[in-house]
């Protein structure tokens, strides 16, 4: 009845995989668990011992085609009604994770189920401590919080009928960012989404720089799907900030303040002790930046 779907990209995922393995054995349904690397060139033979697990699959790609794309091909791969993508570099936090997932399924009628995610409580060293910071104190989110706002999705710990993956996944392009784009689909299409206390614990942290690269490169995103249509224009925090700005007629005199400060911020985001309100400003300049250029 579930399939588990695991995209990756140069990463041992035989830990994961293991443990998928050894609690979804322990229920009596019938399941697949199917990986498929990116055209990875590492960890391949780590990666291969997989395959002696029962009902496990495992592909390696020759060209890389990218998170979404990849995502699709699994979702099309997969043989059950309920697909559960996990991303490569987490683990489940507790043994009861499938079948917490199961329970869920038969006692609520939604589309969508999202467990959570969570981060290890030792913080990391300093070259890493944006992206930690980040997770701990926008990713990791009360219950009661997520179910308040259920279109806030991260993907890598999802639950969701095929169908309707396969539905509302509909853009095949190599960018960055792509869970906006996807919650705000469910959100139009009124998709019923479900939120559980079943985290998984994110593992593979970015180093800052890396980060720093892949939030501005997510703000790029969203200004590219909403110049397609493809994407509402207050959906994220960070849109409606600028329609905020926008409202007020405050946009110039925001960009130039904060780009005063901007080599400044920079240097935070590489300390111990990164600011998470400049990482704001800093990518709300950028987002502005570009709505600029894209009206000029």
């Amino acid at each position: 009845m579930i399939s588990i779907l695991i995209p990756t990209y140069n990463y041992n995922i035989y830990d994961l995989v293991a443990n998928i393995h050894a609690q979804i054995s322990r229920l009596d349904i019938s399941f697949e668990i199917i990986v498929c690397e990116d055209a990875s060139d590492r960890f391949i033979t780590e990666n291969r011992k997989i395959k002696e697990l029962r009902h496990t699959e495992y592909q390696v790609l020759k060209n890389n085609i990218g998170r979404t794309s990849l995502r699709d091909l699994l979702a099309k791969k997969a043989v059950h009604n309920w697909v559960l993508f996990l991303d490569a570099d987490v683990l489940p936090k507790n043994e009861d994770f499938i079948k917490n997932y199961i329970v869920t399924i038969k006692n609520y009628d939604s589309e969508v189920i999202l467990g959570g995610i969570c981060y290890k409580k030792e913080k990391p060293e300093p070259s890493k401590m944006l992206r930690w910071i980040y997770g701990v104190e926008r990713e990791t989110k009360p219950l009661e919080a997520r179910n308040k706002d259920p279109y806030t999705i991260v993907s890598s710990n999802l639950l969701i009928k095929k169908d309707i993956f396969l539905e509302t996944n509909t853009i095949d392009e190599k960018f960055y960012g792509m869970d906006n784009f996807f919650s705000n689909q469910l959100k139009r299409k009124g998709i019923k989404v479900k939120h559980i206390e079943n985290p998984v614990i994110h593992l593979g942290l970015e180093d800052n720089k890396v980060f720093l690269k892949k939030a501005l490169a997510a703000v790029e995103t969203t200004v590219i799907l909403e110049e397609k249509g493809f994407m509402d224009n207050n959906m994220r925090p960070i849109q409606k900030s600028y329609l905020k700005l926008k409202k007020y007629h405050l946009v110039n005199s925001f960009s130039f303040i904060v780009s005063r400060f901007r080599k400044t911020m920079e240097r935070n985001f590489n300390s111990d002790n990164p600011n998470l309100f400049w990482f704001d400003l800093y990518r709300l300049n950028y987002y502005i930046q570009l709505k600029k250029e894209q009206n000029a």
